[in-house]
């Protein structure tokens, strides 16, 4: 017999998006309470600490993380000691080094850390970056051929655990893989293949992107260059790319992946990197970097090259030690970025139709279509999943072939049924990790390959429910909500995924709007005490948030989101980003 469902918060069984309101449970109240007691923290901190499963012993040190006491040792990977000797020899050696990347920000940042630690020690090194139509992902048998003829060692970031046969087509010349993406039962015949996510490894460090890989192999060449009585580069100054790497790629700010992006957000508030400093300028961010900074201003225009410009010009922007490169290079990728949303527009609308014609409560959710630009179907995956909670699926087609990508749900393994399908024969290829997948696919098998993806993926509970429910921290007054209490709630943070930022509600609100733009609605609430807060709905009209809130004359509303400091101008206030709401 199942426990009955805990009362909905403020009594909302389904809000405005069609969600039930879920608060705190007894006890989580009850451990907030009990830490706020023995550490003197403010109580709405202690409810998002215990949501997150910090015991009030452990408060302390989670507020304040040190990197120092949270970095596994390199060595604990496999592969990693022959990985720094070859990269130590070749150093030594003076060799020819090429350097292999995705194209996204993982894969960029992962090339400008090593492109900047080789060069702080006085060696020049070759990057490549494929074209994402014309060569697809990862490593590919003419790339890898022509990089061997013209170097002694090719080190391939973020990418290559699954490039058997483009590996061994670099005959003569050393390869080592430096990535994260989930690994087959046997590896390519590279001389080091450093990646946590590999079969034989135990998993604990599976959470780490690409570029924090590559920051733990240079971690252990500093070390080494130590022993040896030399000094290495300044490898703290480089976590801001660490940082950007690790939320643009959505890994899980969970134990020194947290620390990594603390420290990384302090190292760029420094201002020393130029291309950040110009990608900064460019996106008009006047106030010191956050999450949400490197995963929806950075991130994003840093990957518009790789989408739908020239592969390489965010790994250039990024490695880059000239501010006037760094500026002509920034102001290229704002400009693809808005080209970039514009394709993403159209392809996101088609295939929304697409899918909802077909049904949208089944375990996955697919759409496909002619000349859909193949740098944009991740993104209208991860649309499609926001809006359905379940795993989905967007793909391009030319020419008989459909390039797709995919998005999953917290419990979903997306890479490993990707990689299954391949192994089943049903997709060319295939592969990615647990949250987002590649894929490529013959389009008469199409059908039959997405029919197969949603049975696997209905094995691990994709599709069993409806919209998720709405997590609600604590109930607040509109004049708790100001900056030092959002300063307070900042530092339990960066947060991001698998560390989601406290939701608050406002009950029985006042509530005055204007639009904004096409989609987007201002407003401000209160409830008659005084005290009002400002807020912003961005894309309210793309959903029922903006009509149900358009004109809300004389009605009072319940509403859920989060407080963020909003800087604008040199100044600073509290602003409210709403999510939800209800109209009493």
């Amino acid at each position: 017999m199942t426990a009955p469902a805990a009362r909905a918060f403020l009594g909302v069984e389904a809000s405005a998006t069609g969600r039930r309101w879920v608060g705190p449970t007894g006890e989580e109240d009850r451990l907030a309470e009990a830490m706020a007691q023995t550490t003197r923290l403010p109580l709405p901190l202690c409810r998002t600490l215990v949501r997150r499963g910090v015991a009030a012993t452990d408060a302390e040190l989670f507020l304040a993380p040190a990197l120092r006491d949270l970095l596994p040792d390199p060595l604990s990977l496999r592969d990693m000691g022959p990985a720094a000797d070859r990269l130590l020899a070749a150093l030594r050696r003076r060799e020819r080094i090429a350097i292999f990347a995705d194209y996204d920000v993982d894969g960029g940042t992962s090339a400008a850390l090593l492109i900047t630690w080789l060069r702080a020690l006085g060696l020049a090194s070759t990057l490549y970056i494929p074209d994402r139509i014309d060569e697809g992902y990862g490593p590919n048998v003419p790339a890898m051929q022509q990089l061997a003829a013209a170097h002694d060692l090719i080190i391939c970031v973020d990418c290559g655990t699954l490039s058997h046969e483009p590996i061994a087509a670099a005959a003569g010349t050393d390869v080592v893989v430096l990535d994260h993406h989930l690994g087959a039962e046997t590896l390519p015949p590279a001389l080091a293949v450093v990646n946590p996510n590999r079969q034989d490894e135990d998993g604990s460090l599976g959470h780490l992107c690409a570029a924090s890989v590559v920051f733990l192999l240079l971690v252990e060449a500093n070390r080494r260059l130590r022993l040896e009585g030399r000094q290495g580069p300044d490898l703290m100054a480089m976590l801001d790319l660490v940082a950007l790497a690790t939320v643009a790629d959505v890994a899980p700010l969970i134990g020194v992946n947290r620390a990594l992006v603390r420290q990384g957000l302090k190292v760029m508030a420094r201002r020393e990197r130029p291309g950040l400093v110009a990608l900064a300028e460019v996106a008009r961010m006047d106030a010191a970097p956050n999450s949400y900074a490197l995963g929806f201003l950075l991130g994003p225009r840093v990957n518009a090259g790789g989408r739908i410009g020239q592969a390489d010009l965010g790994a250039r922007l990024l490695a880059t030690d000239n501010p006037i490169e760094a500026k002509a290079l920034a102001e290229r990728l704002d400009q693809l970025n808005t080209e970039r949303r514009d394709i993403e527009a159209r392809v996101r609308a088609e295939a929304l139709a697409q899918a909802e014609a077909r049904g949208l409560d089944g375990p996955l959710v697919w759409a496909a279509g002619e000349g859909w630009h193949p740098g944009v179907v991740g993104i209208v995956a991860a649309r499609l999943k926001e809006a359905t909670n379940r795993p989905a699926v967007v793909i391009g087609l030319e020419g008989g072939i459909g390039k797709g990508s995919g998005r999953s749900v917290a419990g979903v393994d997306l890479g490993a049924a990707v990689q299954r399908l391949a192994a089943e024969g049903l997709l060319l290829k295939g592969g990615g990790h647990r949250m987002a997948a590649g894929l490529t696919v013959a389009e008469d098998r199409m059908a039959e390959a997405m029919e197969r993806l949603g049975e696997l993926l209905a094995r691990q509970g994709a599709g069993l429910g409806g919209p998720a429910d709405l997590r609600l921290d604590s109930l607040l007054m509109p004049s708790a909500a100001s900056m030092a209490f959002c300063e307070q709630i900042d530092s339990a943070g960066p947060y991001g995924a698998s560390a989601s930022a406290p939701r608050f509600a406002f009950a029985d609100q006042r509530v005055t709007t204007r639009r904004m733009g096409e989609n987007h609605l201002r407003l401000s609430f209160g409830d008659g005490e005084g005290a009002r807060v400002d807020g912003v709905a961005f894309g309210a009209f793309d959903g029922p948030l903006g009509p149900l809130l358009e004109n809300p004359g004389a009605n009072r509303f319940h509403l859920a989101g989060r407080l963020e400091v909003n800087t604008w101008g040199g100044r600073s206030k509290v602003q409210f980003r709403l999510e939800d709401a209800v109209r009493l």
